[in-house]
């Protein structure tokens, strides 16, 4: 949706939940030498100015990153997001948050591939001028959604699919369940990591299960689901409750990962005492 910036959400708890998960399922695929492909189909501006007017109308990152950057306790899966994201403000404390390609591109290597959509003119002329010259990623304007058919089956066959729309079309919930059903015929071994918030909305409620059945026929290793509550329900049924990360294929360390950083980043990033966290998997990841 052209109305959609991400910078007024930037670095907010969803981000924090969102960005751990990449950062972990990156930093494992490093850890073999074959090249990967990771396919961003809404990837913004590459990275947000927390001190620029969209930022500052609610200050969403206050309670997100915000509350993560200067703690001395923090788990290894969290402190490796702050260590990125103090890299991206060049250590001089928080005045910028790096998006998801900003955040791949820390783990690319010089065999690695990133290919950003993102249909925003502006978002694209931003992350154009960012990332679009630099080796071995390719800027587009267009729609991620689009984008499956072009970029798998890649050819050493590791690849990440990060889906991550703002659904503030209804159409997006249906659209992403296609999308995933789609990666995964074309390449069954395909990493798909869907963002999706948690709404009092139907569709909201009904995707996970609806991923979980797509993943079931088609992932290879299994699904993977983990989920931050950090905010109570609201009368008028309005407003982001948390967020959740959905993965087919996961890495097999992914569960153990992120096993004991789910609960502590649920009273880390609270709102209210009924904060809470959940992770479950299916019987092949």
């Amino acid at each position: 949706m052209l109305a959609y910036r991400h910078a007024f959400h930037a670095g907010n708890h969803a981000d924090v939940l969102k960005h751990v998960v990449l950062l972990a399922v990156l930093e494992y695929l490093d850890t073999k030498p074959a090249g990967w492909r990771c396919i961003d189909t809404h990837a913004g501006a590459g990275g947000y100015s927390l001190e620029g007017t969209y930022a500052q109308k609610k200050a969403e990152y206050a309670d997100g990153i915000g509350r993560l950057v200067g703690r001395d306790d923090l788990p290894g899966p969290v402190a490796a997001l702050v260590r990125q994201v103090q890299a991206f403000n060049d250590g001089k404390g928080l005045r910028q948050y790096p998006g998801s390609p900003a955040l791949a591109h820390a783990c690319q290597r010089e065999q690695d591939q990133l290919r950003l959509y993102e249909m925003h003119p502006t978002e694209h002329k931003i992350l154009h001028s960012y990332l679009g010259d630099e080796p071995g990623v390719q800027v587009h304007l267009g729609d991620g959604f689009g984008a499956i058919k072009a970029q798998l089956p890649h050819a050493t066959r590791r690849a990440v699919l990060l889906i991550d729309p703002p659904y503030e079309l209804k159409t997006d919930y249906a659209r992403t369940l296609a999308a995933v059903r789609e990666a995964l015929e074309r390449m069954p071994e395909t990493i798909v990591i869907v963002w999706l918030p948690q709404l009092q909305l139907l569709e909201a409620a009904q995707l996970p299960q609806r991923l979980k059945a797509a993943a079931e026929a088609g992932a290879r290793k299994g699904w993977l689901h983990a989920r931050l509550t950090v905010a109570p329900p609201l009368e008028r049924g309005f407003g982001l409750l948390g967020s959740s990360v959905f993965v087919a294929n996961p890495p097999h360390t992914l569960f153990a990962t992120l096993q004991p950083v789910l609960p502590w980043l649920a009273q880390a990033l609270a709102q209210f005492d009924g904060a809470r966290s959940a992770l479950e998997k299916s019987g092949k990841a």
